[in-house]
């Protein structure tokens, strides 16, 4: 949907868009608000600087000069279909001799490596400059797609197999002395994301590429990623990630496009009644380009990625001669650390302006570029009203704000970004008073929605929804919330109840915010002492009324509001989180704009997670459904159904199953140590760790059974149970410590049962460690059970429960987020369902609150066994607290662990029955693979192209 066709009710926001899309001077930052609030110092514009202002060119040859290319062996000015192993092997060497890396006699797998990825990035960039010419040539609409993350993994196999030259390659480099495979893993993932959120980005691209979508990605280019995950007896261990130490040969350095970008400084008025930001930092934001091809398609997308820098005048030479070297390089060095680390840690304020930095810098860089190329192909006449059918701009969750299209990813109140509004009236000044005015049309649109009789309701509505939290009212509605003034007498016999009780909220407030540490303790006063207060003289009231300190709540600016208010469309990414965005987390504005929400499910795309990371699998799929379409097309998948119970398509089946776990069982052994049998079930949960996704249920489940193992004979153990290799794996954050402790306790766990003689390959525990999108390419294909196991109503979606169904996985799991529509898709009876339902939720905690929770006693009996020392020495009293009690930060079992403890054990037996059904299990396989084809981001993009972005295909001939 663009801008200008947006529909009239959407007064405040939508349509107002078509202010911010038209006016020039806003979007470039140079405006006022006389107009609305639409016109803003959005972006600094260079002309207010010294340095001389840098627009993108147009590309006409991305890999440099053309008298260079043309020295360069076939590849990179043939077309993939025409290419032989023979071309290859010769670019492949041009590359070797003449952009080296490495010296010259070696020809070892780093080297190789570098050079086939240089060989491959030859035909990538010969598509890329084709697909913007023809971008440039038709001039339609194209889609931006902003994220903080874009958790890509392995270039080189998925490159190569998207051109159809896996064969080609393989061969060139077999005539060279290596194998594809070997050299393709000297490549480190990209260390651009972390979970979900950048794996999805990621799959969008290769969609849009592959459906010749016109579009851009745009991110930040992190030098050391999130952090690197080593194990150690303590637990997890940060470093940074070094994935640039060699250079990253996939990436184009585009000198050229180089934005200003401005952090600090003042806003002042000119003359001509314009503000103007002005003063503070200024650094530059440097383009680098990263191709994505598409599947059987010469299109070819950018992902621009930003690096930050300021030029070498602003290296103060006079310090460092004066041996000052830090005051030198500051400037440089501020400017760098932006583009580092992904999500600095933010307990500091140091923190916090960095991450706000990131996010500014990639909105700013961003914004500048698209507007810049909307000129470019504007020509001489730039008409701003065609801005809105000429750019889509689509939001990957709040980290960057934006006033456009917003995609929601969660619930979780962490999460709906909160930023302080001291922080970012420093920072960004500018900004704040455009938000500000946003605010304040807010109000009046709610002013006018719910009236002035009463004044109550009115206060309410307005303090959940506006933007500034906690702020005073603007002076053009204030006045409607003055109370009128009584009589002090009045005021304080109303601040005592019938029975002598202070009922004042302040007061109560106050004396638990007092009692907690926060100040000196204050004691509730008895009835008589609050009487003999009152008859005090005034004077001395006035006195200890001027002692108590003023509460003051903290001025907040809320992301998730301002992408709301603001933007012309909101999405949730599975239909019950959908509803939950509606119904639930933004209610009040989904009944104030209720044709601004909707349901994108998300999606994975079957190229990387299905035809190139499980080729056993996929060859199996075409030989029986007679194509390969499946892979543009999944609906074909669903094909498969009819031979699910096949016993020749169940053998060949099992056949690639075995050979996947193969693969995982040496992967397991040379980084853990530890030898798994591939006979046992590989039972699978990888994910970033957090409480929510509940890998403390899954470690309580697993010390569960071990210890009903222990009380058995061997006989008795192995007719009950069967053999698990349970696989966990994912980051916890550095500074969440909860999320650490429980990395520690899955580490100490499979420590122990692991060298447990008496159980051997009937239960093995391994802890996967550094998990990236290279170790879900080996680990999604080998699995047979993968649990999703998130309290319900908490997970916005979730994308490798996808993976893992379109593999042929049977998942296990609660009704929360995108299991509802896979377990409707795969059929009931091949998903085991287990826990309490979204809807119930408020109403088990309000019970745990009551008291009235019992906790099961086998769910008692596990944690007892924790903390007995079974698996060591370490203290787990601080981890397994989260678990007890009824109230109470980080107390109360919030996330429902005791709750779903019996249904989950109760859940896991059922998965033991199953799988000793082997031809049961198999076609339960077949069933998910065949139901998977709705969860391809095919669908999903198609859905945005068609609701939100307005955008069509424009095929390259």
């Amino acid at each position: 949907m663009s801008a200008s066709s947006l529909p009239p009710s959407q007064t405040l926001v939508s349509r107002k868009v078509s202010k911010t899309l038209i006016s020039r001077s806003s979007l470039l930052g140079i405006g006022d608000l006389s107009s609305g609030i639409w016109n803003g110092n959005l972006l600094p514009c260079n002309a207010r600087r010294n340095r001389r202002c840098r627009r993108i060119r147009v590309i006409r040859n991305a890999s440099g000069d053309q008298s260079v290319q043309t020295a360069i062996p076939a590849v990179a000015v043939s077309s993939s279909s025409s290419l032989d192993s023979s071309s290859i092997a010769s670019n492949i060497q041009f590359h070797a001799e003449f952009t080296p890396s490495f010296s010259p006699k070696d020809f070892g797998l780093p080297k190789a490596y570098q050079a086939t990825s240089l060989s491959v990035r030859d035909s990538l960039i010969k598509n890329l400059n084709e697909t913007y010419e023809h971008y440039e040539k038709i001039n339609g609409k194209e889609a931006c797609y902003l994220s903080m993350e874009f958790l890509q993994g392995r270039a080189l196999l998925n490159a190569v197999g998207n051109l159809e030259l896996t064969g080609a390659y393989a061969e060139a480099l077999k005539q060279l002395g290596h194998d594809l495979e070997s050299v393709a893993e000297q490549e480190p993932d990209a260390a651009l994301g972390n979970g979900g959120l950048g794996r999805l980005a990621s799959c969008f691209l290769d969609s849009l590429a592959s459906l010749d979508y016109p579009a851009w990605g745009y991110g930040l280019r992190y030098k050391y990623g999130l952090f690197h995950q080593r194990m150690t007896k303590d637990g997890q261990e940060e470093v940074a990630e070094s994935w640039l130490e060699m250079g990253n040969p996939w990436e184009i350095v585009r000198y050229d496009v180089t934005y200003p970008v401005k952090f600090y400084g003042k806003v002042v008025e000119g003359l001509d009644g314009r503000k103007r930001w002005v003063g503070g930092e200024d650094i530059d934001a440097v383009a680098y380009d990263v191709p994505i091809p598409g599947y059987k398609t010469k299109t070819t997308l950018g992902l621009r990625l930003w690096s930050t820098k300021v030029p070498a005048e602003d290296f103060d030479l006079q310090a460092f001669n004066a041996g000052d070297h830090s005051k030198a390089i500051e400037g440089q060095t501020n400017a760098e650390k932006i583009c580092y680390v992904l999500y600095p840690g933010d307990e500091s304020v140091e923190g916090k302006i960095l991450r706000l930095k990131q996010q500014y810098t990639l909105c700013s860089a961003s914004l500048q570029d698209i507007i810049a190329r909307f000129e470019r192909r504007s020509g001489d006449v730039v008409n701003w009203e065609e801005f809105p059918s000429k750019v889509a701009v689509q939001m990957n969750d709040t980290h960057p704000t934006l006033t456009v299209a917003y995609t929601n990813h969660t619930v979780l109140p962490e999460a709906l970004e909160k930023w302080s509004l001291e922080i970012m009236q420093k920072l960004l000044p500018r900004h704040v008073e455009i938000i500000e005015r946003i605010d304040e049309e807010l109000i009046g649109k709610l002013v006018t929605e719910y009236g002035t009789e009463d004044i109550e309701l009115l206060e309410k509505k307005i303090s959940e929804m506006r933007i500034l939290e906690n702020s005073p009212f603007p002076a053009s509605v204030a006045p409607l919330f003055i109370k009128p003034e009584v009589k002090e007498e009045k005021a304080e016999e109303t601040a005592i109840s019938a029975d002598g009780e202070a009922k004042s909220t302040e007061n109560k407030i106050m004396n638990e915010e007092l009692t907690e540490g926060n100040g000196p303790e204050v004691q509730n006063l008895e009835s008589s002492e609050i009487k003999a207060t009152t008859d005090e003289p005034k004077q001395n009231e006035k006195e200890e009324k001027a002692k108590v300190p003023e509460i003051q709540l903290p001025k907040t600016v809320r992301m998730a509001n301002l992408c709301v208010v603001a933007g012309h469309a909101v999405n949730g990414v599975a239909e019950i989180h959908s509803d939950i965005v509606k119904n639930e987390v933004f209610n009040d504005f989904y009944k104030l704009w209720p044709e601004k929400f909707q349901n994108k499910t998300n999606g994975v795309t079957p190229r990387r997670w299905m035809r190139f990371c499980n080729p056993g699998l996929s060859g199996i799929i075409t030989k029986w459904l007679g194509t390969e379409d499946w892979i543009l097309n999944t609906e074909k998948l669903a094909e498969l159904r009819q031979f699910s119970e096949n016993e020749e398509l169940h053998a060949e089946w099992i056949s690639a199953k075995r050979s996947n776990k193969l693969k995982l069982v040496s992967f397991i052994k040379e980084k853990t140590g530890y030898v798994v049998s591939p006979d046992a079930m590989f039972d699978i949960q990888v994910k970033r760790i957090h409480e929510y996704k509940r890998q403390l249920l899954n470690i309580l489940g697993i010390v569960y059974r071990y210890k009903k193992m222990k009380e058995m004979s061997s006989e008795e153990r192995n007719a009950e149970f069967v053999p698990r290799v349970c696989i966990l794996g994912g980051k916890a954050f550095a500074t969440y410590v909860q999320a650490k402790r429980i990395v520690k306790l899955v580490n100490d766990v499979g420590a122990v049962i692991n060298h447990d003689p008496d159980i051997g390959d009937l239960l093995k525990v391994i802890f996967v460690p550094n998990y990236n999108v290279s170790v879900a390419e080996l680990l999604i294909p080998a699995s047979e059970l993968s649990q999703h196991i998130s309290t319900a109503g908490m997970e916005a979606s979730g994308t490798s429960n996808m993976k893992f169904a379109m593999n042929g996985c049977v998942l296990i799991g609660t009704l929360d987020g995108a299991n509802v529509e896979i377990r409707e898709e795969v059929g009931e009876e091949n998903f085991f369902l287990f826990g309490a339902q979204a809807h119930e939720i408020a109403g088990l905690r309000k019970e745990r609150a009551e008291g009235k929770f019992e906790p099961d006693p086998r769910f008692e009996e596990a944690k007892e066994f924790i903390l007995s020392g079974a698996f060591g020495k370490y203290d787990y009293s601080s981890l397994l607290g989260s678990l007890e009690g009824n109230v109470g930060y980080g107390r109360g079992d919030y996330f429902l662990v005791g709750k779903d403890f019996p249904s989950y054990i109760e859940c896991q037996q059922e998965v033991d029955a199953a799988y000793r059904d082997q031809k049961r299990w198999t076609k339960m396989s077949i069933m998910n693979t065949a139901g998977s084809y709705k969860f391809s981001s095919d669908r999903t993009i198609h859905e945005y192209a068609r609701d939100i972005w307005g955008i069509h295909p424009a095929h390259l001939s």
